[in-house]
């Protein structure tokens, strides 16, 4: 009975432990849910500046990062004037295609979304601008910079437009002021475009912005997601330096001054063969040149102007024209550099007074050259056998018809017509195989 008793108590007292601590730890996981806030991983990535090939692998880069780190957000602070369609085309392709939501901001105060930007504005999952700053601008326009009026530009102005209306209506946007923006080329300012349901947000700054983001419901490729940025740690995305150096030399001014400096390079090695230096620069200059074309849209009518303007610049120096040839050259000079790039977006066309100060450079060093090659051309050869006609040596015997006579530092067999007495000069007329003839110098 005792033993039943004690039983009976031991398993009421573990029960009872059992309790109070399932309890406890009940109460404790409660207190601990409700005091954890919620956080969230924010990727910053500024862009400024034209869009272009460098521009669009950043952001597909960006993206990924974004995805592999499982990122609640991809914020985009974007003040571009525009850029190519085709680095447009795969930036606004990858954002719509990114299972992590992304906000483009226009910011800072000041900044702008011209063309390409109004684009990636569209195509961002969120879309958001600071005060006193401005979208728009999005005409499309051929390439020399004429207005689209050809049945095959307004095929183009039609695939941007129907583009354009279809990022608005995936992210509940103005379709109609979209298609104006890009048939009328309009541009307004954060205020109106918050009004007219443009954008969905207008902030102060990045803060203000992820806290307004924040439990916003936005169209993924998978279905409706409500934006996390409570609490953000933000990780700002930098360039790589190697992504500095191609934005840096996909500058159409710069690519237009690389290729001139290639060019100009490799005239110098061909004027002074063996100098080398000017070739490996020139060539590493060509190069560099060569992948900025490849991410611009070149017009090759100017890229063979300006070929033919170094060819004409190397026979300047190989046949005397007495100038032509380097003034045609100057002129296809400057006329390639004004039709290198197929383009009549502003920011991207090459500067005039680059081009004019590059041709006149060149001009100056093809003028300076070839005075030295026509100076040396004219010169009296002062070396070899021909460099001993004219030199005025010392009779080292008697010479009476022959004789040794001492010249440009060598002994000399000489033949004479005078008679020259040993220790007197003498005066080289001309040079027969080992021998010279001589006449006493006057």
């Amino acid at each position: 009975m005792k033993k039943t008793i004690y039983l009976y108590l031991f398993f009421m007292l573990t029960g009872a432990v059992f309790l109070i601590g399932a309890g406890s730890d009940s109460t404790d996981t409660a207190v601990d849910t409700v005091g954890t806030e919620r956080s969230s991983t924010v990727y910053t990535l500024a862009l400024d500046g034209p869009i272009g090939t460098v521009t669009a692998d950043r952001i597909i880069d960006a993206i990924q990062l974004c995805e592999e780190e499982d990122a609640d957000l991809l914020l985009i602070t974007m003040d571009t004037p525009g850029g190519f369609n085709e680095s447009m085309w795969a930036i606004t392709r990858a954002i719509m295609n990114s299972t992590v939501p992304v906000a483009v901001y226009i910011y800072p105060v000041g900044a702008r979304a011209a063309s390409a930007g109004l684009y990636i504005t569209y195509a961002a999952h969120v879309a958001a601008m600071a005060p006193s700053t401005n979208i728009g601008a999005a005409h499309v326009v051929a390439g020399g910079g004429q207005q689209v009026d050809s049945v095959m530009m307004e095929k183009v102005m039609n695939d941007a437009v129907a583009a354009l209306k279809g990022m608005a209506e995936r992210h509940s946007r103005n379709a109609e002021w979209a298609e104006k923006a890009a048939r009328e080329s309009v541009s307004i300012t954060a205020t109106e475009a918050l009004e007219l349901g443009v954008i969905d947000f207008m902030a102060d700054n990045i803060e203000e912005l992820l806290a307004k983001i924040d439990g916003h419901e936005v169209e993924m490729v998978y279905g409706r997601q409500a934006i996390n940025t409570a609490n953000p740690t933000q990780t700002p995305i930098s360039k790589t330096w190697i992504q500095s150096i191609l934005e840096v030399i996909s500058s159409p001014t710069i690519a237009f001054i690389l290729f001139s400096i290639g060019g100009l390079g490799l005239v110098i090695e061909l004027y002074n063969p063996g100098a080398i230096l000017p070739g490996v620069v020139g060539g590493i200059c060509l190069i560099l040149a060569f992948y900025s074309f490849r991410t611009l849209p070149v017009n090759y009518a100017g890229l063979l102007l300006i070929v033919f303007a170094i060819i004409l610049f190397i026979l300047e120096v190989k046949v005397v024209s007495y100038g032509l040839l380097s003034i045609g050259g100057v002129i296809s000079f400057i006329f390639g550099g004004l039709m290198l790039i197929d383009t009549n977006d502003p920011s991207m066309q090459i500067s005039r007074t680059v081009i004019v100060m590059v041709a006149i450079f060149v001009l100056a060093f093809i003028i300076f050259a070839g005075y030295f090659v026509v100076k040396a051309r004219r010169s009296k050869p002062t070396t070899g056998v021909e460099g001993l006609v004219g030199q005025v040596g010392r009779a080292k015997t008697r010479v009476d018809k022959r004789g040794m006579v001492y010249v440009a530092g060598e002994y000399w067999e000489a033949i004479s017509k005078d008679i020259i007495e040993e220790g007197e000069e003498v005066v080289v007329e001309s040079v027969d195989g080992l021998k010279i003839h001589v006449k006493k110098k006057s």
